[in-house]
C-alpha cells in the first residue's frame, strides 16, 4: 500500500521496512521521477555513466534505485513463498503495478515510461536479481506481448490497448510456439481465415508464458494457406476472454515456480479484422522477429542479473564457510571459480549494453542480439553450476536458494530462441554479410 510516498508492508515477508517508491505511470512519468530526485536522499545512488542514449541520467538513477530497493525489500523476501505456492502474492503484484513496472517500455503518450533499449537493460539488471518469476510476470507485457503493437500496430490499436497494458490492467502474452512449431517458427499451423469483418482462428499454442493471467494475446497465425513459410503469417491482438479460447493445464516445469505457462487452444475463435496488427496481412513474422531481437537483449540482461546474484551469494558463502581452519574463499581452486564467474559476467554485461546502444542508434542488431543472448544464457548456466559447487552439499538442498536458481536459469538457454538457433542466426548473418 502507498503510505506517504512509501510502500508499506503490513507484516509477512518483506516487512522489514518501507520501500521508497516513486509511481512512474502516467503521461508525465519521466517528469514525475525527476521531481522525486530531491526527496530520494535515503537511497544508495549509483552513477550511470553509460552512453548518450540515456536521456536523463539523474531520473534514471532514481528509477534504478527504486527497483533495486524493491527487489531487496519486497521481492527477495518472498522468493521462498513463491517457490512453495507457485504463486506470486497478489499484494506483490499490486505493488509492481503501483511502481509502473508493467509500463517500462510503453510510450509516454500512453502512460508508460518509454525506456530506451539501454535503459530497459539497466532496469532488468536490477529486477533480474530476484527470482525469475517476478520478472516473467511483467516480461511479456514489457516485451514480446506488447511490442508488436508498439512497433507495428495502428494508432487505434495503440489507443485501445497500450494504456491498459502500462498500468497492468491487462497482461499481454505472446502466442507463437506450437506443438509442431518451436524453433521452426515459420512452419506454424494455426490458421486465421477471413469471414466478413472477422477472422476465424483455429489451432493450438504451446508453452505460452502468462497464458493463465493474460488479458490479451499477440497471436501469430497463418492467413495465407498457399504460402507455407513466413510470408503467410499475420499478427493479431486477441482478447483472452473471447469465445472459442480454452486453456490446457499449467505446465509442471523444472523451475521458475510462479511463472505460469500453458497451452492455449483456439476453436473457431472470431477475432475482429480491426485487430490485425498494422492492418496488413503477411507481416506477422516480420513483427515477431523485430520483437524477438528486442526480447533477446532483455533476456540477456536478466541472465547477467541472475548470474550476479548467484555469484554474490556464492562469494558470501565462501567467505563464511570454514574448512581446514579457514574460509573456503582462501582456497585457490574456489577462487578460480569465483574469478571465472566474475570475468564471464563482465563480458556478458558489456555485450548486452553495447548491443542495446547500437539498437538505440537505429542500427540492426540481429547478430549482436543473438550473440548476447547466446553468451549470456550459457554463461549464466556455468555460473549456476559453479555456485552449487562452491556451496557443496548445501547447494544441492532445497533449503538453499542456489538450488532453486540452478533450476530456474536452465530455461534461459531455451526460450527466446535456443542456443542452437542463436548459433544459426549468427553464422547465417556472417555468411550473408560476407557474400554481399
Amino acid at each position: 500500500m502507498l503510505v506517504d510516498g512509501h510502500l508499506g508492508q503490513a507484516g509477512g515477508a518483506g516487512s522489514a521496512g518501507p520501500v521508497f517508491l516513486v509511481p512512474i505511470i502516467g503521461t508525465h512519468a519521466r517528469s514525475t521521477l525527476t521531481a522525486a530526485v530531491a526527496s530520494s536522499h535515503d537511497l544508495d545512488h549509483r552513477t550511470v555513466d553509460e552512453d548518450r542514449m540515456i536521456r536523463d541520467r539523474e531520473t534514471l538513477n532514481v528509477l534504478l534505485d527504486n527497483i533495486a530497493r524493491f527487489v531487496r525489500v519486497r521481492l527477495i523476501p518472498n522468493e521462498d513463498l513463491v517457490a512453495e505456492t507457485d504463486e506470486i502474492p497478489p499484494d506483490v503484484v499490486a505493488d509492481m503495478k503501483a511502481m509502473g513496472l508493467f509500463g517500462l517500455t510503453i510510450p509516454e503518450e500512453y502512460g508508460g515510461l518509454q525506456l530506451t533499449m539501454e535503459e530497459e537493460v539497466l532496469a532488468m539488471l536490477e529486477l533480474g536479481r530476484a527470482s525469475p518469476a517476478f520478472r516473467s510476470l511483467i516480461g511479456t507485457t514489457v516485451g514480446i506481448g506488447s511490442q508488436g503493437i508498439v512497433l507495428d500496430g495502428t494508432e487505434q490499436q495503440k489507443r485501445d490497448y497500450l494504456s491498459r497494458l502500462a498500468t497492468g490492467e491487462l497482461i499481454a502474452s505472446f502466442a507463437l510456439t506450437e506443438p509442431e512449431s518451436g524453433s521452426d517458427a515459420a512452419s506454424l499451423r494455426t490458421t486465421a481465415v477471413r469471414d466478413g469483418d472477422c477472422y476465424v482462428v483455429n489451432g493450438t499454442k504451446r508453452f505460452i508464458t502468462n497464458a493463465p493471467q493474460a488479458g490479451i494475446f499477440t497471436l501469430m497465425a497463418r492467413t495465407n494457406p498457399d504460402d507455407r513459410r513466413a510470408g503467410g503469417i499475420s499478427a493479431f491482438i486477441v482478447d483472452a476472454t473471447s469465445a472459442g479460447i480454452s486453456f490446457g493445464k499449467r505446465d509442471r516445469k523444472m523451475g521458475q515456480k510462479g511463472a505460469h505457462t500453458s497451452d492455449v487452444i483456439f476453436e473457431n475463435c472470431r477475432v475482429p479484422a480491426a485487430n490485425l496488427i498494422g492492418g496488413v496481412e503477411g507481416m506477422g513474422f516480420k513483427t515477431a522477429m523485430k520483437v524477438l531481437d528486442k526480447g533477446r537483449l532483455h533476456i540477456a540482461a536478466i541472465c547477467v542479473a541472475a548470474a550476479e546474484r548467484m555469484l554474490a551469494d556464492a562469494l558470501r558463502y565462501a567467505m563464511e564457510r570454514k574448512q581446514f581452519g579457514q574460509p573456503i574463499a582462501e582456497f585457490q581452486l574456489v577462487q578460480a571459480m569465483l574469478a571465472d564467474s566474475k570475468a564471464e559476467i563482465y563480458a556478458a554485461r558489456s555485450m548486452v549494453l553495447e548491443a542495446a546502444r547500437l539498437r538505440d542508434e537505429g542500427r540492426s542488431v540481429a547478430t549482436e542480439a543473438s550473440c548476447a543472448k547466446m553468451f549470456a544464457s550459457e554463461m549464466c548456466g556455468r555460473v549456476a553450476d559453479r555456485a552449487v559447487q562452491i556451496h557443496g552439499g548445501a547447494g544441492y538442498t532445497s533449503d538453499c536458494g542456489i538450488e532453486r536458481f540452478y533450476r530456474d536459469v536452465r530455461l534461459f538457454r531455451i526460450y527466446e530462441g535456443t542456443t542452437q538457433i542463436q548459433q544459426l542466426v549468427i553464422a547465417r548473418n556472417m555468411i550473408r554479410e560476407a557474400s554481399a
